[in-house]
């Protein structure tokens, strides 16, 4: 028989005894299953199997539909406050104009503003490899720019022909 999702129900458990709490939330302590259920089956609600790794497992009377519906409910909304975090790629050169530098520190900025992590990528083409230290100036200038609203989560390398530094929000 295959496993049922979520938590088992009435004559789903199979248990002797369990740890009763009712429909009040008063805890009844132990109580024979029989009799469990026909509390539950009185009060015209479920038994549910709430914490079943207990020893006995823990039980309480309620409406199943109801609590089924609170959980969807509870997910639904842990979903919706869940961010998630992008690493957005901003792409320099070496010899960047100070116009460019600046619209590429605004963009960053709105990034970080925004929760998302910021790759910076500086590429060199040609004989601009022989001078990397222009481009170290670069990021370094990045670093120190972005220093109040960012940390560096990952310092600049050297990964074929570009440097690659990673930055995240404060």
């Amino acid at each position: 028989m295959p496993e049922k999702e979520g938590p088992r129900i009435n004559r789903e458990i199979r248990v002797r005894e369990v740890q009763l709490i009712d429909a009040e939330g008063q805890n009844r302590g132990i109580t024979p299953m029989f009799e469990a259920l026909k509390m539950a089956e009185d009060e015209g609600l479920d038994l549910v199997e709430i914490v079943p790794s207990a020893t006995p497992p823990v039980c309480k009377i309620l409406d199943y539909g109801k609590f089924k519906f609170q959980a969807q409910k509870k997910a639904a909304e842990a979903r919706k406050n869940q961010k998630v975090v992008e690493i957005k790629e901003i792409k320099l050169r070496p010899a960047i104009d100070k116009h460019d530098y600046d619209v590429k520190m605004k963009a960053m900025t709105d990034f970080f503003e925004e929760g998302d992590k910021v790759k910076v990528t500086l590429r060199f083409r040609g004989r601009e490899m022989a001078h990397q230290d222009l481009g170290i100036k670069v990021l370094e200038r990045v670093k120190v720019d972005t220093a109040a609203v960012a940390k560096v989560e990952q310092d600049w390398k050297l990964e074929g022909k570009q440097l690659v530094m990673v930055l995240a929000p404060k």
